[in-house]
């Protein structure tokens, strides 16, 4: 979605109030759309013209026929900034909130594709052994973590063939072997019940030398 994008007269009115604020226009005192206000701003006249108009709605300023327009109000002034500051925060706030909102349905996005992912995964290994995927969580005191796949020879020594780890919210579908299992994964795997309980066993510190 565009951006609304705020109008340079408008901002330039501010500019002129912030200054009144501050008393760098003091009440009284007359301004001129092209010789103080343009070069003052580095605008077109124009646009110095369009922001008096402004002002001079919200009685900051007085049009004097012939000779600009007088600062008239330091209170109306300061209004009008906490005004436009108040509906800055809550275009902020807006644009925040529907940030939030479209990084929250990529989030489930993502995580429906990751399911579906998984489940493709299991439906390919299921035409090919008829054996539903299991899962350990091993014990995050077993030697066997921070290792990868291949160098722990997970297939070798329990026969067992991981086609997922699911590390924190990532899941990683057939990882290979320089993926590592780290404490808190969930590892999927299929064999056959000899296979669950050697995985078991291979990951059980208590049954680790």
């Amino acid at each position: 979605m565009p951006k609304i994008k705020e109008p340079r007269y408008h901002k330039i009115a501010l500019d002129i109030a912030e200054h009144i604020v501050q008393k760098k226009f003091k009440i009284g005192e007359k301004l001129h759309a092209r010789s103080t206000l343009a070069a003052t701003f580095g605008v077109s006249a124009e646009t110095a013209r369009k922001a008096i108009s402004v002002l001079a709605d919200l009685d900051i300023v007085k049009p004097v026929h012939g000779s600009g327009v007088e600062v008239l109000s330091a209170e109306k002034a300061k209004d009008f900034l906490d005004q436009a500051r108040e509906t800055r925060d809550l275009h902020q706030t807006h644009s925040e909130i529907k940030d939030l909102i479209r990084k929250q349905r990529e989030d489930l996005t993502n995580l429906d594709e990751a399911f579906s992912l998984l489940l493709d995964q299991t439906q390919r290994v299921r035409q090919q052994n008829p054996m539903s995927p299991f899962e350990l969580i091993p014990d995050e005191a077993s030697d066997k973590l921070n290792q990868s796949i291949g160098s722990l020879n997970v297939w070798q020594n329990t026969g067992a063939t991981i086609i997922g780890i699911l590390h924190e919210d990532d899941l990683i579908l057939s990882p290979g072997p320089y993926a590592n299992i780290t404490p808190g994964d969930t590892i999927y795997f299929v064999g056959s019940e000899k296979t669950v309980e050697a995985m078991q066993s291979f990951f059980d510190p208590e049954n680790n030398d």
